[in-house]
């Protein structure tokens, strides 16, 4: 069956990777490595970050229950300056977006899933323009590896899963994704992982 979607998530595919700033507030902060991501891994579906990310937290709301969520793990952080941090890290990968201009002139649609939540700025919704459907998690009130986030990006590209191709950062996400019958991407390098993602389409991205 031949592909006729690309499906991105943003933070640490499209934009800087979110856990690389968290990764480096540990170090800053002399935390072992990793245990924020538990953290958030271990409180779900329920805890503040999963929360926050269906669109149920105000940012306010969120520093105060991730500090207790934390504090309850034994891991003592400052949600805001975390967030600040995680804020300063989703520069465009340029690479990325040049990719997704050649996907959308042979075209293929491209879509995006996020995990997100509600900033004033726009945040990552200011990369709209580059996708043909734009699904935020604080949005749709539902989260990655949630099924229903990728059977509504689906349906309102007009693809089935099978005609799909998805590429993320996290492992879980990729296997509910794969679960649906979706061609997937585990994106480390970005470069390997365009590389990778020409070689599903059979067409150069650069």
């Amino acid at each position: 069956m031949p592909y006729r979607a690309v499906i991105f998530d943003l933070g640490g595919v499209v934009v800087g990777s979110p856990l690389h700033a968290i990764a480096a507030y540990e170090r800053a902060q002399n935390l072992p490595a990793g245990c924020i991501n538990r953290v958030v891994v271990d409180t779900a579906p329920a805890g503040a970050w999963s929360r926050l990310e269906r669109g149920e937290l105000t940012l306010e709301a969120f520093y105060r229950a991730f500090d207790a969520d934390c504090a309850a793990a034994g891991v003592a952080i400052s949600a805001r300056a975390l967030m600040q941090r995680v804020a300063e890290s989703v520069a465009p990968r340029p690479a990325m977006l040049d990719a997704i201009r050649v996907i959308r002139t042979r075209g293929l649609l491209a879509g995006a899933i996020t995990n997100n939540w509600a900033v004033e700025d726009g945040g990552t919704s200011t990369l709209r323009p580059h996708f043909d459907v734009f699904i935020e998690s604080a949005a749709v009130g539902m989260r990655k590896p949630d099924p229903r986030i990728f059977h509504l990006a689906c349906g309102e590209l007009g693809v089935t899963p099978q005609e799909s191709i998805f590429l993320d950062d996290i492992g879980l996400n990729l296997k509910a994704a794969r679960a649906l019958g979706m061609t997937t991407i585990k994106v480390e390098d970005p470069d390997t992982a365009l590389a990778a993602l020409s070689g599903t389409l059979g067409f150069p991205l650069r």
